[in-house]
């Protein structure tokens, strides 16, 4: 096949069938690495150490808080699918 043919309903079978086998079990893994207790208390102590770093640099509370915000978005992985998909439409 070349890189501008289509590929014949027998191949894209092949690969749905692969991606519904692995899909599964990649969004358990996720689903474990974002929500496990100990990670959202590793998330939490990064977020809040971010924030007092900005606080210790002589920032508002407002400067502080809209930072932080900032980096906990970019550190959500619901965030960042949902940025991309919209980078994706514009």
């Amino acid at each position: 096949m070349s890189e501008h043919e289509m590929p014949d309903p027998e191949q894209i079978k092949e690969i749905l069938d692969i991606v519904a086998d692995k899909v599964p079990a990649l969004l358990r893994d996720l689903s474990s690495i974002l929500y496990e207790p100990e990670r959202a208390r590793t998330f939490g102590k990064s977020v809040s150490e971010f924030y007092r770093e900005l606080k210790d640099a002589g920032m508002t509370d407002d400067q502080a808080f809209t930072l932080t915000k900032q980096y906990m978005s970019n550190l959500n992985l619901g965030g960042m699918v949902s940025k991309m998909s919209r980078e994706d439409r514009d």
